[in-house]
């Protein structure tokens, strides 16, 4: 029977069933089915392609249902609405992905560029005022965005509605050495955006490059106390050592709360449900609770028209929003590999300071001790990485430390990796030369290392 009702959820999920066929399914479900308590494990041995992909172990069956729906709303496409298929009608007007694995392969980091040199899916233009001013969209979004385009750049639209416009990333080559004489090249991206189909930016406008980061971890990232965040703040620098994080605030819409911000590049997002909603309204223009109008600006006539079709309320229901953050906040995280292995490595990153900010373990109140080797603060990363836009408080130089573990597996999982908020980087070395401001020393540190060391440094990060 537990085989029979999971193969016939999912069957009926991939077929886009109704959303009557949906909950009649889902009430005989719970009606025959037993909570059991089973401790949960949050990690994985796996090295292989799906690594991302594994379900924490010891869900109960309920919870295997919700992960199981949540994975088929993550990976299935949408499609324009109205449409037989109910279930996963509602995409767009505007948008750049019909499905959120375009964005994170294998729930993996997105890529930059293909062969040929094209921006990937995953590669977003984020769109705000230099200097905002507008008070009340500032405490809501913590930008200002552009009042023609809005947050973001939709590569696509709905038959009858214009995509927005077509962007282009080049590349300038940036050469540099080692104090040992070790060449290294820096790729630095410049954009490109034509064809706008609306008329032109806001004069203040900033144009800021984003990738898809990897969904690593991100329950456990959700879990970790504000207090312990906190603890490592160091606003004014009191101990002199240069770095100064700082948490950020952002406007939690399903609070109605200002919260401390943990998720995305710069800490705007405060819950997995908060960062999903935001990614599924921008990226594939599906209304849901937290942002129940479509991203269609005023001054886009034929979005707003074609945005009245939908047949639902929202077209991503609250229970499916849920079942989606359910899903990602339950992907087991990848263990280090081999530890004994790269020990000396790990002293070194240790020695060059780089563990001030890529904190390597948190505990959680329930006794687990997690390695994101990240502070989920907030530092300045200096004028090389900077792009002008700010979000809460966050400002044109500051990014989050992104969570480093399985970092290793990037280019396995996604096929390929790319690295930092843009994907300038085609390695963890070029993004490590990419840091300055508060990371400038470390980064000397590092450069000063002599080539097996500076080696060990990186089999190391490759391990976690």
């Amino acid at each position: 029977m537990r085989a029979f009702t999971s193969i016939t959820l999912a069957a009926l999920l991939a077929a886009g069933c109704t959303q009557e066929n949906e909950n009649s399914n889902n009430t005989a479900m719970v009606k025959n089915k037993q909570k059991t308590a089973v401790t949960k494990n949050y990690f994985t041995q796996s090295k292989s392609k799906k690594a991302f992909s594994h379900p924490v172990k010891g869900l109960n069956y309920d919870e295997e249902d919700q992960f199981v729906l949540g994975k088929s709303f993550f990976r299935i496409p949408w499609v324009e609405a109205p449409s037989a298929t109910t279930a996963r009608d509602g995409l767009g007007p505007l948008f750049n992905a019909n499905t959120c694995i375009h964005c994170h392969p294998g729930n993996g980091a997105g890529v930059a560029v293909n062969e040929k040199g094209e921006m990937n899916r995953s590669y977003l233009i984020r769109l705000s005022h230099k200097n905002g001013m507008d008070k009340e969209l500032l405490e809501k979004y913590g930008f200002v965005p552009d009042s023609t385009y809005g947050a973001q750049i939709s590569k696509n639209g709905n038959i009858k509605v214009p995509a927005e416009a077509k962007v282009a990333v080049t590349y300038e080559m940036i050469e540099g050495s080692y104090p040992d004489g070790t060449p290294y090249q820096l790729r630095k991206p410049h954009y490109s955006v034509t064809d706008k189909a609306y008329g032109p930016f806001d004069k203040n406008t900033v144009v800021a490059g984003r990738i898809a980061s990897a969904l690593v971890g991100l329950g456990l990232l959700e879990r970790i106390s504000k207090n312990d965040i906190l603890a490592n703040e160091d606003i004014e620098d009191e101990n002199g050592d240069g770095i100064s994080g700082k948490a950020n605030y952002a406007f939690n819409p399903e609070t109605n709360q200002t919260e401390i911000g943990r998720f995305t590049w710069k800490a705007s997002a405060v819950t997995v449900k908060h960062q999903s909603a935001a990614a599924a309204h921008s990226d594939m223009g599906l209304s849901n609770p937290l942002f129940p109008s479509h991203n269609c600006t005023e001054k886009q006539e034929e979005c707003l028209q074609e945005s009245q079709k939908g047949r639902h309320k929202f077209d991503l229901p609250g229970h499916r929003l849920d079942a989606i953050a359910f899903y990602l906040k339950n992907l087991s995280v990848p263990l280090q590999r081999e530890p004994q292995k790269y020990q000396e490595g790990a002293k070194l990153f240790e020695a060059i300071n780089c563990s001030t900010c890529h904190t390597p373990e948190f505990k959680l109140a329930n006794g687990v001790k997690v390695h994101p080797y990240s502070d989920l603060l907030l530092h300045d990363m200096g004028e090389g990485l900077a792009d002008g836009r700010s979000e809460f408080l966050a400002n044109g130089n500051e990014w989050r430390t992104p969570p480093m573990w399985g970092i290793g597996l990037y280019e396995k999982v996604s096929g390929e990796a790319n690295y930092l908020h843009d994907g300038r980087a085609r390695s963890i070395e070029e993004a490590i030369l990419w840091h300055g401001g508060e990371a400038e020393t470390s980064k000397n540190a590092f450069m000063a290392l002599d080539r097996p060391s500076r080696e060990k440094v990186l089999d190391f990060l490759n391990s976690i």
